[in-house]
C-alpha cells in the first residue's frame, strides 16, 4: 500500500507542479513575446517615421482663369516652398496639369506633390509665416495676391498619399 500512495503522492506533487509552472511559464512567454513586438514595432515606427512624406495638393481653378492661379502660384507660394527644399525640410515639389479634359464633377487644374522629408518635418511647428515675412516685405501685396490666388478657386484639397508595393515578397 505504501507504494501505491508513494506514486499517488508523486503523481499529485507533479500535478501540483504543473498547476503552478504552467501559469507562469505562460506569463513568461507572455512578456517575452510582448517585449518582442515592442521592440519590433518601435524599430518599425521608427523606420516609418524617418520616411518621406507626400502630400498631393489639387486646384481647381474658375474657368478662365488657370494662368492666373498659376502664375500667381509661381510667384508667392513657390518660392518659399523652395526655400523650405533649401532648408532640408521639404525634399522635392513638382507640379502637373492634365493634358486632356475631364468631367467637371471630377476636374483639377493642377496637382502640387510636395514630398516632406519626414511624418515628423510636417508636424514640426515650422513657422512658415515668419519665412514668408522674410520673403515679403511688402506684405500688403503679398497678402492681396495671395487672397486673390484662392478667390480663383472653385475647389482646393490636399490628399496624403503612400506607396503601395507591388512586388511580392
Amino acid at each position: 500500500m505504501r507504494v501505491f500512495k508513494s506514486r499517488k503522492g508523486e503523481f499529485m506533487q507533479r500535478k501540483l507542479w504543473w498547476r503552478l509552472a504552467l501559469p507562469l511559464v505562460l506569463v513568461g512567454a507572455a512578456v517575452i513575446f510582448a517585449f518582442g513586438m515592442v521592440g519590433h514595432l518601435r524599430a518599425q515606427s521608427t523606420s516609418a517615421a524617418d520616411k518621406p512624406y507626400v502630400i498631393e495638393y489639387y486646384y481647381k481653378v474658375k474657368w478662365g482663369h488657370a494662368d492666373e492661379f498659376i502664375t500667381l502660384f509661381r510667384k508667392n507660394h513657390y518660392p518659399v516652398l523652395k526655400k523650405q527644399v533649401e532648408m532640408g525640410r521639404l525634399l522635392k515639389v513638382s507640379a502637373v496639369t492634365p493634358s486632356f479634359h475631364m468631367t467637371e464633377d471630377s476636374r483639377w487644374d493642377y496637382r502640387v506633390t510636395i514630398v516632406f522629408k519626414s511624418v515628423a518635418a510636417l508636424n514640426d511647428g515650422f513657422d512658415e509665416k515668419a519665412l514668408i515675412k522674410q520673403m515679403y516685405p511688402d506684405q500688403d501685396t503679398y497678402k492681396k495676391e495671395e487672397q486673390r490666388r484662392f478667390e480663383i478657386l472653385d475647389a482646393h484639397w490636399d490628399l496624403p498619399v503612400k506607396d503601395v508595393e507591388l512586388e511580392t515578397r
